[in-house]
């Protein structure tokens, strides 16, 4: 069931809520609610990265984004019994209205229920300070929504507060998981390691970090032609291991004593990410952990430290 609603209110809002949950019988027992603060441009995309994650996290899914009018107005669609289990509202403020979010979405959230908050592209920094993010109890970025990942990456390991995660690193779950497979079966230890990537590939930069907590040793990042990240190599004393992916698609294992062998290893889309991430509610202190060994990095080699 769609419901529109032109120049509207919370509170009309909610009584529409109220009123298509009694003709539809929407489920209940929705997990949390999932805030997402859009641009216009990226609507469209992370609309329906919301209904795949829906499927899978019954949840009130609240998207908003700035219309064009001039006017100060609200305008609401509502997505209930239709095309996930629990609900999704897409709403757009014009005007003033859009410096005031926080205040529409307070008396919309589940009570009761966790709260998460997603920026798609650009971010607010701190995001923990924002007014939406202080909604929240988990707060999800995106460094590649920007214009200069890395230095936004960079920007939030100095500020990051618990609660706060990136797609950057949930992106690199696949790239994880085979690199600690590769070292349980190859224990000899790492004397180095390089990050192969992109330029401007902020994944690559956070997995070099990750290497460099989890090994005790500076992991390089190095720029490649992409696309991604294209290979990781780890120097040990009985030979290198290499996981190298040229097409984004798929990777090729080597190590010592083991002949190459074919992995899959693509690059995967927004949906598949932040269904992911949101299987998640609690503090991921491995990511902490790995966004303090690259701003520890940075204030190194910066000679700050």
């Amino acid at each position: 069931m769609i419901t529109t609603l032109k120049d509207t209110t919370a509170q009309a809002i909610q009584n529409a809520i109220m009123s298509a949950r009694q003709s539809v019988g929407a489920a209940s027992g929705m997990v949390f609610t999932l805030l997402v603060d859009t641009p216009a441009s990226e609507y469209d995309n992370v609309f329906d990265a919301c209904v795949e994650a829906g499927r899978e996290h019954p949840s009130r899914i609240i998207v908003t984004t700035d219309g064009s009018a001039r006017a100060d107005r609200l305008d609401a669609e509502l997505h209930i019994g239709d095309e996930v289990p629990g609900e999704i509202i897409a709403l757009k403020f014009h005007g003033e209205l859009a410096d005031h979010k926080s205040s529409t979405l307070l008396p919309l959230l589940l009570p009761d229920s966790p709260v998460i908050a997603w920026w798609p592209g650009e971010a607010p920094e701190p995001v923990s300070e924002d007014a939406l993010g202080s909604l929240a109890k988990r707060r999800i970025t995106d460094a590649m929504g920007s214009a200069d990942p890395l230095a936004r990456l960079l920007a939030r390991a100095e500020g990051l507060a618990p609660g706060d995660t990136d797609l950057t690193w949930t992106r690199l779950t696949p790239w994880r998981a085979l690199l600690a497979a590769a070292l349980d079966t190859h224990q000899a230890p790492v004397t180095g390691a390089t990050v192969e990537a992109a330029a401007n590939n902020a994944a690559g930069l956070l997995l070099a970090a990750w290497l460099g907590s989890r090994l005790g040793l500076d992991a390089d990042f190095v720029s490649s032609g992409g696309p991604g990240i294209t290979a990781v190599r780890l120097a040990t004393e009985d030979g290198d291991i290499v996981l190298a992916r040229g097409d984004g698609k798929m990777a090729t294992f080597t190590g010592p004593r083991t002949p190459p062998r074919s992995v899959a290893l693509r690059r995967r889309e927004i949906s598949a990410l932040i269904t992911e991430e949101l299987r998640r509610l609690d503090t991921d202190h491995v990511f902490q952990q790995s966004m303090a060994c690259l701003a520890s990095n940075v204030h190194r080699h910066n000679g700050q430290g």
